[in-house]
């Protein structure tokens, strides 16, 4: 560089950015070495702590029941009525389990975090396992034996038919005259989940509450907020490069998530046609999580700016609690270019006790070189800096803890990182997480109920690539949606939702997982089906 004539300040400003680079990578690959050495090495502590717990559970390698004849959910998924189990070529000797001697009970709740095995990026698995072994739920009997996670598809089923190209200039028009509302448009615009599972996809990094819930119990504050507000920011992570839109729910659509390799159970129900509201509720290990999701747009032509407007709340066993509301997303280039997404604005993550976060998400210019970042900063009571964040919302996310406003360390902590891409990518960008969402098994379907998002039938045509049949039901549905208005009007309630005031945040009421374990649906109507007759009908009360 001195022989090119350079000057010094050039010089020096590479020298910082080489050296800045490689202390991020450094300080990367370090954490990740000691976290892999330490966990080593109170393994064999945690082994003689566990194997002298409880052992009335025993760990079988067949097919697990219970007193009622109850069997694990198979892996073979059933995308459609007359579609087959997938091809044994799929599965490999990678694919085993191994078991541990029945004697042998693992249970979580005595489990110490340093046990539970850390989310590998690199792994083609959909799914990061804690551990081989799921606790057994209270209150179902002691003859119900533990049950290993099941295994989820890593990859959507192959396309019954030839995809066909939709021209914009056609579907104008073909509705040239036509009141716009009542126009389908085909499905070629939709990914095969729908918007009550797409709420499931911020739960993907469950496990940066999981650590927070056991800092908490440690006496770390600052480092729980992190993780929180590390959360917060992940859930972003799965909207990068996704250029279709999810299915929009049916009035009292519903949709569960059992996921219990990773300790959470998840459950969703749309509480509102006009406006669009979708109520959540989450239950994870230490923690539960619930919010409701309703996005107020304004269309500029080439973009369109979508406003979040409720709170997500965060509440863990200990009492401390969390809340906080989504930033500003804004869709580009709807019309010509290549369509993305970038969020932005101020998040405000308000906790009850010690500490809170404020994150901002940098609003992207046309000539931004860095795009994607996010800063924050976690503050005491008083207002004192006591940690700061950066990172990007589709990447990773690191942080520093100060002491008296300095840095204790010059090295940043990674927080979160972005998992890897699925091995069997989809047109719909979909992640490995994402994928196993519509994932119907033969077991599954006769525990759900008839709301439930996974037997929705255009969703599933779609996601076997029946596009004729898909764009034929999804118009039926949205006829038949056009009565979910009236339906509201009329004083419908949600199922398992409700509220205290008008204005009020909606709130789970409980009682559905009950309801799944003894297969009573009483009050939930067959929403995908046929329409009833009113003359032969009587109407179904929810």
């Amino acid at each position: 560089m001195h022989a090119e004539g350079l000057g010094e300040e050039v010089i020096k400003d590479c020298e910082q950015i080489v050296h800045s680079e490689f202390s991020q990578y450094y300080t990367q690959m370090k954490q990740r070495c000691e976290e892999y050495l330490s966990f080593l090495g109170s393994l064999p502590q945690q082994l003689e702590v566990l194997n002298e717990q409880d052992t009335t559970h025993s760990i079988r390698p067949e097919c697990s029941c219970s007193g009622h004849g109850k069997c694990c959910e198979s892996s073979n998924t059933e995308s459609s009525d007359d579609a087959g189990i997938q091809e044994l070529d799929e599965s490999s000797d990678e694919d085993d389990y191994n078991f541990c001697d029945t004697r042998q009970s693992f249970s979580d709740s005595a489990a110490s975090p340093d046990l539970r095995m850390k989310h590998s990026n690199s792994s083609n698995d959909v799914q990061q396992y804690d551990h081989n072994f799921v606790e057994s739920r209270s209150g179902k009997g002691e003859n119900e034996c533990l049950l290993l996670p099941p295994k989820r598809r890593t990859k959507l089923p192959e396309p019954v038919e030839k995809e066909k190209g939709v021209s914009l200039w056609s579907m104008i028009k073909d509705n040239v005259g036509k009141d716009l509302t009542r126009v389908c448009l085909p499905v070629y615009f939709n990914e095969p989940i729908s918007s009550l599972q797409k709420c499931f996809e911020d739960l993907e990094y469950s496990h940066l509450l999981d650590r927070a819930y056991d800092y908490g119990l440690k006496g770390n504050s600052v480092m729980r907020t992190l993780c929180v507000a590390a959360f917060a920011v992940s859930g972003y992570a799965s909207s990068d490069g996704r250029p279709c839109k999810p299915f929009n729910p049916l009035l009292g659509e519903t949709y569960e998530a059992d996921f219990p390799e990773n300790g959470i159970r998840f459950f969703s129900e749309k509480v509102s046609h006009h406006p669009m509201v979708m109520a959540c509720h989450c239950e994870g290990r230490g923690w539960k999580f619930w919010g409701e999701s309703n996005v107020k747009s304004k269309f500029w032509g080439q973009t369109i700016q979508l406003d979040p407007v409720g709170v997500l709340t965060l509440e863990f066993d200990d009492g401390e609690i969390f809340k906080w509301s989504k930033v500003t997303t804004t869709i580009n280039n709807l019309i010509i270019g290549r369509l993305y997404c970038h969020h932005h604005g101020t998040m405000k993550i308000s906790g009850n006790r010690q500490h809170s976060c404020k994150l901002t998400f940098k609003q992207q210019s046309f000539l931004e070189r860095n795009p994607r970042q996010v800063q924050g900063v976690v503050e005491d009571i008083g207002g004192t800096k006591v940690a700061t964040l950066r990172g990007k919302w589709d990447e990773s996310l690191y942080c520093n803890v100060t002491n008296d406003g300095v840095n204790s360390s010059a090295e940043s902590t990674l927080l979160w990182e972005k998992h890897e891409p699925p091995t069997n990518p989809t047109r719909y960008n979909l992640s490995s997480f994402a994928i196993t969402l519509n994932e119907l098994t033969p077991n599954l379907k006769e525990k759900l109920p008839p709301t439930d998002s996974r037997l929705r039938p255009d969703q599933r045509h779609l996601e076997n690539g029946e596009y004729d049949k898909a764009n034929s039901e999804k118009l039926r549905l949205e006829t038949r949606q056009r009565m979910a208005r009236k339906m509201q009007d009329n004083g419908w309630k949600p199922r398992w939702f409700d509220r205290d005031t008008e204005d009020g945040a909606f709130h789970y009421t409980g009682g559905y997982w009950e309801a799944r374990e003894q297969r009573k649906w009483d009050g939930c109507r067959d929403i995908f089906g046929e329409l009833p007759d009113k003359k032969t009908s009587p109407a179904c009360k929810m």
